[in-house]
């Protein structure tokens, strides 16, 4: 039977199908962007160190590998705009002048993170490409961090405690992060269209 027929009898024209995707997309991208403020949540205050041990690099890693690029990007940024304008999204608090705190490097970190965890994931869903972009989207989240604490508190001590207490977390991270994407990401992004 012609496509376009089945189509038509079935109820499922194209607009419709491009409807459903569409919203399925938003409502993907939207809860990417609220696990990432749940996980946030989820802080352990390290002594001395004024960045917390949180599960928020999971989530905005997550969001690229079983969203792609351009998914991740978005929910990391509706993530960051929520913050932004005052929700209590961020591990303590919300607001602008969140961002200027020892956190704020990591968090404007997220949104290309989440894109180059995607970017990764969007060229192979095998867990070693996963793993790959998790380890670079990672990367990248420290880098900003570590660049902004250098700024706000001088170069010796950024990386002291901005990258090291987190080292084993991290690797822990990243295998967390390639599980789940390598086991879910076709299943979501087939979800999705």
């Amino acid at each position: 039977m012609n496509r376009q027929v089945s189509q038509v009898l079935t109820g499922t024209t194209t607009d419709a199908v491009s409807s459903t995707r569409v919203w399925r997309r938003v409502v993907a991208v939207a809860t990417a962007a609220a696990l990432t403020a749940v996980a946030a949540k989820i802080a352990v205050p390290l002594p001395g160190i004024p960045v917390p041990f949180t599960l928020q690099p999971v989530a905005v890693l997550l969001a690229g590998a079983l969203l792609g690029a351009s998914g991740g990007l978005r929910s990391q940024s509706i993530y960051l705009a929520a913050g932004m304008a005052g929700l209590p999204v961020f591990a303590a608090g919300g607001g602008l002048a969140y961002l200027l705190g020892p956190t704020g490097g990591y968090l404007l970190a997220f949104p290309v993170a989440a894109w180059l965890a995607g970017a990764f994931a969007d060229q192979s869903r095998g867990a070693a490409s996963i793993a790959l972009g998790a380890v670079v989207g990672l990367a990248a989240i420290h880098l900003g961090g570590i660049a902004w604490l250098a700024a706000i508190s001088g170069r010796e001590a950024a990386a002291a405690v901005g990258l090291a207490p987190f080292f084993v977390g991290d690797l822990l991270k990243v295998a967390l992060v390639t599980v789940i994407g390598a086991g879910f990401g076709g299943r979501v992004r087939g979800w999705i269209g």
